[in-house]
């Protein structure tokens, strides 16, 4: 089961929950790109994937025009090129690097390599659930650990929670829904407490977006916890999510295991090509990360002017408490052409808003405005 599957299954469950609305006249209908009535997410501003709405670079956009010369062809050295690209950029051996068709495909790949019958997963609750759902498929059984007060990952309770039947340790940080952080400090001494053959999977797809000093990538740390495997996509900040980019830094041997569980040619030759072109930009990840953060930013102080309650963020997106259960309030949303993020059942009473370009979070402002006033939120 491949995690593009799973995403089109939370679809579905907020589609059912959503079943029966009417798309009728709002006043924020006219932001939308063209009629509702037919319900296709091109034609609402979508807010609820986490996506960056800027896509590629207009540099890798021409790398991926050029693609299409080697369109017939199987991208086997355009792999080889990339592998050594991104080894190259964070200062590892390409044997250490895993191609994956978007950073849910290496989370397959380390369900796979190390879940089984009589195995546990322990993650945070909530959290991304792609390590979750691929583990159902490998019959292991998930630990879920509530967060801290403060909407964090409990990496001591965590630590406890693992036992002889624990095969894999899942932590994402930054963590999707809440974009909460762990510090390098906290995530070090994480490493230090459970089993060293232990694998622990950190999963950073929104790690450019971060700008706290006090956090540290896993990459670092490796050469003294080798069971960490960090998990990596070109989907967030590079504006690639359509095509399907991910990969793994880990040990020599555990990027080994993790191959031999990867479908062969898993990865296209537009991803390869416009990888190689983002990765060569030195100021794309900075000019991606403020154009993102400042709007974040803007739309955390115009919620806190209003009262709201959020989790502070470190990622593009934020959740906003909007005092009662979602789901009228994601359905009112779609009424006015704006999809925001699903229900988390453990957060029933917070929404995930991805940060979209200005005017579409201007257009989101508005709507939550009238949506769920100020007095009702409080």
């Amino acid at each position: 089961m491949s995690f593009s599957i799973s995403r089109r299954r939370f679809a579905g469950t907020v589609a059912a929950a959503l079943s029966g609305s009417l798309l009728g006249p709002g006043p924020f209908r006219s932001v939308a790109r063209a009629s509702l009535s037919r319900g296709e997410p091109e034609n609402f501003i979508q807010l609820n994937s986490n996506e960056n709405p800027y896509g590629p670079s207009p540099g890798a956009l021409e790398a991926f025009a050029r693609s299409s010369r080697v369109a017939g062809r199987y991208p086997d050295a355009s792999e080889e090129e990339v592998r050594d690209a991104i080894a190259r950029h964070h200062r590892v051996t390409p044997k250490q690097v895993v191609l994956g068709c978007g950073s849910s495909d290496i989370l397959r790949m380390v369900d796979s390599a190390f879940l089984g019958p009589g195995k546990t997963v322990i993650a945070a609750e909530p959290t991304f659930e792609a390590v979750l759902l691929h583990a159902r498929v490998t019959r292991a059984e998930a630990v879920k650990v509530p967060l801290t007060s403060d909407f964090r990952h409990d990496l001591p309770r965590m630590a406890s929670a693992c036992d002889a039947r624990t095969g894999l340790v899942y932590v994402c940080n930054p963590n999707n829904p809440t974009g909460t952080i762990v510090s390098g400090e906290e995530l070090e001494k994480f490493l230090a407490a459970v089993p060293r053959a232990l694998p622990v999977v950190v999963d950073e797809a929104y790690h450019h977006f971060v700008e706290s000093p006090g956090y540290r990538t896993a990459i670092d740390l490796l050469g003294r916890y080798p069971q960490a495997i960090v998990a990596r996509t070109f989907s967030k900040i590079y504006g690639m999510a359509g095509m399907r980019l991910g990969y793994a830094i880990a040990s020599e041997a555990n990027a080994e295991l993790l191959g031999s569980r990867a479908a062969w040619n898993n990865v296209n030759a537009a991803g390869l090509a416009i990888a190689l072109a983002s990765l060569a930009d030195p100021d794309l990840v900075a000019r991606q990360r403020k154009r993102l953060n400042d709007t974040r930013r803007w739309l955390s102080t115009e919620l806190e002017r209003d009262g709201r309650r959020t989790i502070p963020s470190e990622t593009n997106f934020l959740m906003i408490d909007v005092g009662a259960d979602v789901i009228s309030v994601i359905r009112a949303f779609r009424e006015r052409g704006i999809l925001v993020g699903r229900k988390f059942p453990t957060l029933s009473n917070w929404l995930r808003v991805s940060i979209g370009k200005r005017e579409e979070m201007t257009a989101f402002l508005a709507a939550l405005r009238e949506i769920v006033p100020v007095r009702a939120a409080a």
